[in-house]
């Protein structure tokens, strides 16, 4: 008779409660158009895309931690839920919520698993690494490559100003100058140039 492993069993029920992260939609439509994307869906996308694209990084990266901290960093949404890049008001209290999500999510973990997985979103929240920058890089890259696939949807609906596309994406090319050069120049500027986006910075 074996003993029942605890720590196993501990493990499996947070597997379980991720599942829970697939719930969470954000505001970003995906490329057909027809439906806004989940938490899962956006962090799955970023991690293949950090296969892809890790050369254009500004510096060179460790590409497991940057695909694990992408994997990781919405994870705290189970608890606080999205909060919408252009909700000026739920941006306030954004930080707070996540703390305290935070706590309650990796605090299920066993000891070990529950360090390793909070450093890791806590290295996303800090900027202060290479691959946390990256990875927020690619956090920007990614709803502004399904905007432009989705023929800018979002943005139509939400009326969206430059000013403001500008003001999300402000630390973008701090993890990838290659990257930020490419969105403005094949997602962002097409929009201006439709009208769908309004330039008022000028």
């Amino acid at each position: 008779v074996t003993m029942k492993d605890n720590r196993l069993e501990q493990i499996v029920r947070f597997c379980e409660l991720l599942d829970k992260e697939k719930f969470i939609q954000r505001r970003t439509y995906l490329s057909d158009g027809e439906r806004l994307e989940n938490d899962a869906e956006h962090a799955w996308h970023m991690a293949v895309m950090a296969l892809l694209l890790s050369g254009y990084s500004n510096e060179k990266v460790d590409v497991l931690k940057v695909v694990s901290i992408l994997l990781v960093h919405d994870l705290v949404e189970i608890y606080a839920g999205d909060t919408f890049a252009y909700d000026e008001e739920g941006k306030k209290t954004q930080r707070q919520r996540e703390l305290a999500a935070a706590d309650r999510l990796f605090s299920q973990l066993p000891d070990e698993l529950e360090q390793r997985m909070r450093s890791l979103w806590d290295e996303f929240e800090e900027w202060a690494t290479p691959e946390a920058k990256f990875a927020h890089s690619l956090d920007n890259f990614q709803p502004l490559l399904l905007q432009n696939a989705s023929g800018c949807r979002a943005w139509k609906e939400g009326g969206r100003r430059l000013s403001e596309v500008l003001e999300r994406n402000a630390r973008s090319a701090e993890g990838s100058l290659a990257l930020w050069e490419y969105a403005r120049e094949n997602f962002i500027q097409p929009a201006i140039d439709a009208g769908t986006l309004k330039d008022d910075t000028l």
